[in-house]
This record gives structure tokens, C-alpha cells and sequence, in this order.
């Protein structure tokens, strides 16, 4: 099959993936677009290396690092601008949330004061403005008329262009979808990312969705579309693991791996009805890989999963950059880490040229501290505590915003995925985003209305939200 031929198959694949799923019987406003488009380039590449022949590979020098480019700025702003538009019509459900979120709050004004210690306050603050807008996107969907249908349908049209998205440059257009060792000129596959660890993670993050709606579809039996929507997620699940073999991310497999053992698990009423079962079960998926990382319990799994004792020569990274680290309260500033002549440093030590510690911990201490940390662990412990109360009076949403933190915390152990702009932290911030019980006027109602909208909140009762009234969303 030729590359034409194959794009073809692949315009109608997509097509016929959003037909399948359809369901006029429930609706979002046009406004989910907006975190839509901000999330497809999240998970791929920036529009300008788009325009360009491939990914990107061509920066020899940490300073070049600094400058960005201005139809990425002209496309970020714009979706941060629409964005705001969007939540000042429903500023009356954003307070709500704020007020229910004083940590998310705080860490987010910490940032912000970093810039003022980074030794690139200006490059600093930009970034912190592209760090605020995926919180701008996660208000959006959590301030629609029913958050959980937002989420379902915000990973469905991420997820639907993609997975089959990045099949597609691997297998037809290679100059897209791989990169070659400039030493070796073996290729790593890509997909619509620029790098296969980028890869690995967007298909964690899109596959767990996958799971989670399939296995939602496998037990709503009275769904007339219950086939349909059977053979949409598990075709992509299909796609998912392919990619997980072609990009060779371990972390990403890995993690995937123990999402759907959680999935799975906690798709069984008795393992729900169980607090400290559920409890045990998320201890345990995520001690295990990091005790087996960090600490080298585990005989030979390391070797199992193709790493050496240093992971694939990250341990070396992380004294490297513990010698350069900054004060160890306040950390360097906000994304000031990666700039300069620490960056130099590392760059002429390393051919792939790095631009993370491939530790998310060590990564927001280097940059914000241990108040950095502590900030970020109020944000989790928070979202725990509230995903943990939801399994008992929607387990459907509970477990899926369970499962993304506990994939945060495990992803992080090996990569960088506290972020802006990474989906792991996008999803964790939708995830661990307490929302407030309001009185909710139907969703039809607000989105005709399109004044300040109100919204279902996600902790309706199984009474009166039936498992089948989810699967069909």
C-alpha cells in the first residue's frame, strides 16, 4: 500500500472511529474544542516543526534553546486567550473550583514568585504563562454541563487522531514518523511526537482512556451501541500496543501495565465496596516499579524491561544535575533548570542533548525546591483522598481519576512528566481537581442558554447515574 493510498484508509479510519462512537443523546459545548486542540499539540509536536520537513533535531547549542518561535507563541496565545474568554462567562463555577483548591492555587503563585530567581525571568515567565493555560484547559472541561462526558469525549478526539496518526508516519512516512542515531543511524520510531519516550507517554496516557471506556462498554449490556463502541476502543488498544512495540518506552509500557491492572481490578464490585482494598492495591502498584527502579528489589526485572543498573544511564543524570542544583528550598526558578550553561554543560556531555532529569521529582526540586515538592504533594494528596471518596459515589469517575495520578506518580519515576504541556500532567491536574457539588441544570438547558453555564458534578450516586448511561457517554 502506498503512502496516498494509506492516508486515505487512514482520513476514513478516523471518520469512521467518530461515527461508531457518536452519541447525540448527550452533548458538550463547542468551548471543548479549544483544550481539544490544546492537548492534540501538547501530545504531538508545535505547529512550526509541523511546517518543517521533520522532527526537529537541529539545535547544537543550549542558547538557541531560548528563543522559541512566534507562530507557536501566536498559536498559544491564541488558544490561551479563547480560553479565558470561556471561563469569564462562567466565572461563577471557577470560583467554586478554586475555592475547593487551595493547593493547585498555591503552586501555581509559587511559580509564578520563582520567575523572580531564575536567571532567564523573562523566558521563565513565558513559560509559566504556557504552564497557566493547561490549567485554563482543565477548567474549561471541568465547568462543562458534566465533566466526565467532557473527558470521555476530550480523550476520544485526542486519542481518535493520534493513535492511528502516528501508525500511520511510522509505517508510511518515515522522514515524519522516525529519527536515526546520528552514531548508529539505527532508527527510533516517533509517531507524531519528536522523541520515542514522548511517544511511549502519549500512548500511555490515551490507552488507559481506551481501557477504561472499553471496559465501560463490556459491562453496560443493555447499550444498543455496545458493539460498536467494542470495537472502536479495543482497535485502538490494538494500535496503542503496536506503538508501545515500536517505540520501545518502557516506562510508558510499564505504566500502562499497572493502569490496567488497576482498571481491571477495580472493575469487580466487591474490590470498590473496599476501601483499604483500593487502598492497598494503589500502594502497591506504585511502591513496586519504584522500589524496583530506585533501589534495585527485584532480581532481574530490570533486565527484563531492557535496562541496565544506571536505567538506560539516568542515574548518571541525576548526580550530574544534583552537583549543579540551586538552593535547595527555592530550586533555580520556574523552567530555569535547562537554560544556560548548566544546559551547556550538559548538552557537550551529551549527544541527544537533554532537556530534563528523566526524574519528575528531581525535576521540580531542581527548579522550584522542596517547597516546590511539598506543593506538588498537597496537589496529589489531595486528589487521592477525593478520588479515593468518589469510588464509593461514582466508581466510574473515581477509578479513572485514580488511575491517572497513580500513573503520575509511577511515570515520574523514570521520565519527566510534571510539566506544562505533557499530558501526564495535564491529566493529572484534571484528576486531581477537586469539583464541588453544585445543583446542576441540565446540560442541554446550559448549552442552549450559553450564558454562565452551571454543571452535573462527578459525584452523582450509582442510583441515579446508571453504569449504562456512562458506557453510552
Amino acid at each position: 500500500m502506498g503512502p496516498s493510498i494509506a492516508t486515505l484508509v487512514f482520513a476514513l479510519g478516523v471518520a469512521g472511529l467518530f461515527l461508531l462512537d457518536r452519541d447525540q443523546s448527550v452533548q458538550t459545548s463547542k468551548a471543548l474544542w479549544i483544550p481539544v486542540f490544546w492537548v492534540l499539540i501538547a501530545g504531538s509536536r508545535p505547529v512550526s516543526m509541523w511546517l518543517s520537513s521533520g522532527p526537529s533535531r537541529g539545535l547544537t547549542n543550549a542558547d538557541q534553546y531560548l528563543d522559541g518561535n512566534p507562530l507557536d507563541r501566536f498559536v498559544f496565545s491564541g488558544l490561551l486567550l479563547v480560553g479565558l474568554v470561556v471561563l469569564a462567562r462562567r466565572k461563577a463555577l471557577v470560583g467554586r473550583i478554586l475555592q475547593r483548591n487551595p493547593a493547585i492555587i498555591l503552586f501555581f503563585i509559587y511559580c509564578l514568585f520563582s520567575v523572580l530567581w531564575s536567571d532567564y525571568t523573562d523566558v521563565s515567565f513565558k513559560r509559566w504563562v504556557k504552564a497557566l493555560s493547561d490549567l485554563v484547559m482543565v477548567l474549561i472541561v471541568l465547568t462543562e454541563a458534566d465533566p466526565l462526558v467532557a473527558t470521555k469525549r476530550l480523550l476520544a478526539r485526542v486519542g481518535f487522531v493520534l493513535i492511528p496518526a502516528s501508525v500511520l508516519l511510522i509505517k508510511y512516512y518515515p522522514a515524519l514518523g522516525r529519527v536515526y542515531n546520528i552514531w548508529t543511524w539505527t532508527p527510533s520510531y516517533v509517531g507524531v511526537t519528536d522523541h520515542k519516550n514522548t511517544l511511549g507517554m502519549i500512548v500511555m496516557v490515551l490507552a488507559i482512556g481506551f481501557l477504561w471506556r472499553f471496559l465501560l462498554a463490556y459491562k453496560d449490556q443493555e447499550d444498543p451501541k455496545r458493539t460498536k463502541r467494542l470495537i472502536v476502543h479495543g482497535s485502538l488498544i490494538l494500535m496503542s500496543v503496536w506503538l508501545f512495540m515500536q517505540a520501545q518506552s518502557m516506562t510508558g509500557q510499564a505504566t500502562f501495565a499497572l493502569g490496567a491492572v488497576f482498571l481491571i481490578a477495580t472493575s469487580l464490585a466487591f474490590v470498590v465496596r473496599k476501601r483499604a482494598l483500593v487502598q492497598m492495591l494503589v500502594l502497591t502498584l506504585v511502591a513496586v516499579p519504584a522500589c524496583t527502579l530506585l533501589l534495585g528489589i527485584g532480581g532481574g526485572a530490570l533486565e527484563e524491561m531492557g535496562k541496565d543498573a544506571t536505567l538506560t544511564g539516568r542515574t548518571d543524570i541525576w548526580r550530574l544535575v544534583l552537583n549543579m542544583a540551586g538552593n535547595p528550598f527555592f530550586g533555580t526558578g520556574f523552567e530555569s533548570f535547562w537554560l544556560g550553561s548548566r544546559a551547556n554543560r550538559m548538552w557537550a556531555m551529551y549527544y541527544f542533548h537533554p532537556t530534563q532529569a528523566h526524574n519528575g521529582y528531581l525535576e521540580v526540586y531542581l527548579e522550584l525546591g522542596w517547597i516546590g515538592i511539598i506543593l506538588l504533594a498537597a496537589i496529589i494528596f489531595a486528589g487521592y483522598r477525593n478520588a479515593l471518596a468518589m469510588m464509593r459515589t461514582n466508581p466510574e469517575a473515581g477509578r479513572i481519576k485514580m488511575v491517572f495520578i497513580a500513573a503520575a506518580l509511577v511515570y515520574n519515576v523514570t521520565e519527566a512528566g510534571f510539566r506544562m504541556m505533557t499530558l501526564t500532567w495535564i491529566f493529572l491536574l484534571l484528576s486531581a481537581t477537586v469539583v464541588p457539588e453544585v445543583a446542576a441544570e441540565t446540560a442541554s438547558d446550559t448549552l442552549a442558554e450559553q450564558t454562565e453555564p452551571t454543571f452535573e458534578t462527578w459525584h452523582r450516586q450509582p442510583t441515579r447515574q446508571p453504569v449504562s448511561n456512562f458506557a453510552r457517554r
